[in-house]
């Protein structure tokens, strides 16, 4: 586990509230895809109950030059305080934590099912896993309410349709309320979407991250579908 100090090289908005942070990797930090790490915030203007630091997933790549963890954008001290933060600003990094990674076997197919800004491990495991050119069958169920609100949509769409044993399936569920046009899934992920897309539901290991609710409902359709827990495994991200 490595501590040591960062500086903000840049950030941008990703999606609708959601916003992106870059920053040069340090020496001597070495992460698996899907791990976590914990940012500080040294002398902010404001602080609250929760403190100054906080866990966020590395939505970045290994084999990727630079760290980077994404947001959504609440109306809380940290997130105020991260959103207006000035290029150059220094952090504190702890890390990584985690082991919420690709399983070794290649033979096992790999499903990731998630939720809005869950998807920043599953951007850093895909990526990896496409680097590498892994032998896993990857399939990636992907839910928002609408596009606008998706962080990284474009980016795995491009990356799934260059490797044949990638998939991604995006699913909205309020187009009604989207200012775009969706070709793809609409509605919540459920046992008919997986088995449009699954041969055999028994076969692969099962990630499952996102808000705690969708993370619970998942598992519920996983048992009921006869999935063996020992092939589920789950991240949760409350917000904050």
């Amino acid at each position: 586990m490595t501590t040591c100090t960062l500086k903000l090289k840049r950030k941008q908005h990703i999606a609708d509230g959601t916003m992106a942070f870059y920053f040069d990797k340090p020496d001597g930090f070495d992460f698996q895809a899907g791990q976590c790490a914990r940012l500080g915030l040294i002398d902010p203007p404001e602080t609250d109950e929760e403190g100054n630091g906080r866990i966020f997933s590395l939505a970045g790549a290994p084999y990727e030059p630079e760290l980077m963890v994404a947001t959504r954008i609440r109306d809380t001290a940290f997130k105020r305080v991260l959103s207006a933060m000035a290029v150059g600003t220094e952090l504190t990094l702890k890390g990584p934590y985690g082991s919420f990674t690709l399983h070794n076997k290649a033979e096992t197919p790999a499903v990731f099912i998630t939720g809005g800004i869950g998807v920043t491990p599953v951007r850093s495991i895909i990526l990896q896993a496409l680097h590498d050119k892994v032998g896993h069958r990857l399939l990636v169920f992907y839910a928002n309410r609408r596009p606008e609100d998706a962080a990284f949509l474009d980016e795995l769409t491009r990356a799934c349709a260059q490797h044949v044993n990638c998939s991604l399936i995006a699913t909205m569920t309020q187009m009604d309320k989207s200012r775009r046009d969706w070709q793809g899934e609409t509605g919540y992920i459920d046992q008919a979407m997986l088995r449009r897309h699954l041969d055999d539901l028994s076969r692969p290991i099962y990630y499952l991250d996102g808000p705690p609710a969708m993370v619970k409902a998942m598992c519920q359709m996983l048992h009921e579908a006869g999935v063996d827990e020992d092939n589920i495994r789950s991240e949760e991200f409350s917000g904050y």
